[in-house]
Order: structure tokens, then sequence, then C-alpha cells
């Protein structure tokens, strides 16, 4: 009686694992793993080698469903194989072919120490390429969630840098503002104007909005959330950088920012300064001796 197909493929790893293994790994050096540097034949070589052995260790539990506790190890090195890669900078198809590039071996293997039991030999090759397909699967499902936190933590360092709060005299801060304002980054500006603001004990705050290419309801209606933010802070906000085009949008739009403007950020520290009760005047130049 032949025995079913999950029972072939792991006898067949057990007896032949070596041989797998050295098949597997000239395989992904044939398809140019290496070639980038990204890592180094020691550490693809561990990673075959544990991978194969979880594996083994799974099918000796009679079981092939990557789901169940028996393959967690499996799922689990996977995960971390695939965190690393995408932090690396490998594709998505260099990462699944870590996986993949395992058939063939598997399938060479079967045909020659796989018996001559035609049914067994075409159950058990069905049965290796679906479990690898999924094993694949959840290779790049595993890659694609590295990636995307990678993207949301660059995006927040981004929003982050792109909101520096300056100093530019005692009392007095500015905020530049680069790109649209949405949501998510509004709370960004808030809480680093805010932070700025009790550090410094400022009075003033410029908002200059010269990097910001339009300005519709919702903008405006973040950039007032901010002010009144620094205001319920002890902060009086002076909002710059309101070019023509966007006055004439903002017009058309009805659009009030019910908050002291001006054109530019030289003119809005100018009024912050005289709110203090200061002015920058020339400096005199003394003329020089025996001149």
């Amino acid at each position: 009686m032949a025995k079913p197909a999950k029972q072939v493929v792991s006898a067949l790893l057990n007896a032949n694992h070596a041989e797998i293994q050295q098949q597997w790994l000239q395989r992904l050096k044939a398809d140019g793993v290496l070639q980038s540097g990204r890592i180094r034949e020691g550490e693809l070589q561990t990673q075959c080698a544990e991978f194969l052995g979880r594996l083994r260790a799974a099918l000796n539990s009679g079981l092939t469903d990557i789901d169940s506790p028996e393959f967690a190890g499996v799922r689990e090195l996977l995960a971390e194989i695939s965190a690393a890669r995408a932090t690396q900078g490998f594709s998505p198809r260099e990462t699944a072919l870590f996986v993949f590039s395992l058939k063939q071996p598997l399938f060479d293997a079967l045909q020659q120490h796989g018996g001559g039991d035609a049914t067994a030999m075409q159950e058990a090759t069905w049965s290796i390429g679906l479990l690898l397909d999924r094993l694949g699967l959840y290779t790049t499902e595993a890659y694609q969630k590295t990636r995307e936190s990678l993207i949301v933590r660059q995006q927040q360092e981004i929003a982050e840098l792109s909101t520096p709060v300056i100093k530019l005299w005692d009392g007095i801060l500015a905020l530049p503002l680069i790109g649209t304002l949405d949501s998510a980054r509004t709370q960004v500006v808030m809480e680093n104007l805010l932070e700025t603001i009790v550090q410094l004990n400022a009075e003033m705050a410029i908002i200059d909005i010269t990097g910001v290419p339009t300005v519709d309801t919702l903008t405006a209606q973040h950039l007032l959330k901010t002010v009144a933010a620094a205001r319920l802070m002890g902060a009086d906000c002076i909002i710059s950088g309101i070019r023509p085009q966007i006055a004439q949008t903002m017009v058309h739009l009805g659009v009030e920012l019910s908050v002291v403007s001006k054109a530019t950020l030289a003119d809005a520290f100018a009024l912050a300064l005289a709110r203090q009760g200061r002015t920058v005047t020339r400096r005199r130049t003394e003329p020089a001796a025996g001149a």
C-alpha cells in the first residue's frame, strides 16, 4: 500500500536533507541572492539549514497545514527572515524566492529517491508544491507587513523633521511649514509647537506657510486649531507667507483665518519684535582712527 503524500515528503526530507540543502543553496546563488552583497553566504547557509530543520520537524508531526501550531516555528523563522530582508532592501520577489527556490531540489530528490509508485510520486509532488506555495505567500505577507511598518515610521520621522520649531528671538518662535497639512501632521505640528512654547516660555509664534502649496477650508481649520492651542498656552500667533494666489483662493472660498497675517516671515518677525517693544536698527559705523 502506498504511503500518504505527507509521509513521503517527510521521509524524503529526513533521509536527504543534506543533499537537498546543498542543491537549494546552489539554486539561490544561481538566482543572484549573494550578488547584491546585502547578505553573506554564511548567513544564507544558516537560514537554509534552520528552515529545513524546522520544516522537517513540522512535517514529522504528520500535518501539512501551515497555520497549525506544529508549523509555528516555521512561520516564526520566515517572519524573521522576511523582516530582515525588508530592512536590508530586498525586493518582494527576492524575499519570496527564498522559499520558492526550494521546489526544484525537492522535486529532484523525489524523482531520485521517491520510489517507483507513480501515483504516490504525483501526490507527493502536488503536496510539496502546494506546501511551498503557501509558505511563499506567508513570506510575502510578512515582508509586506514589515515594509508597511517601515513606511509608517519613516513618514512619522519625516513629519517631525519637516516641522521644526525655531527660536528667532527671546520669546519669539518660528514654525515653517512645508507641504500639505492633514490631520495627522497637524497633530505633530501642535505637539512640537506647544512643547517648545513651554520649554522656552515663548510669547509669540510665527507660523510660516510659504512652503504650503494650497490653503483650502480644511487646511485653514488645521491652522486655526494650531493657533487656538498656542493661545491656550499663552502665546500669540502670526501667520506669514500668504502668497497672492493663496489669498485669492481663500477669498474665493470664504476662508477667514481670524488671526494676524503678514506676507513674509521678515514682516511677521518685525511685528513680533514691535509687540515686545523692540526694534531692529542699522548699527552706525564708527569712523576709523585718523580718518
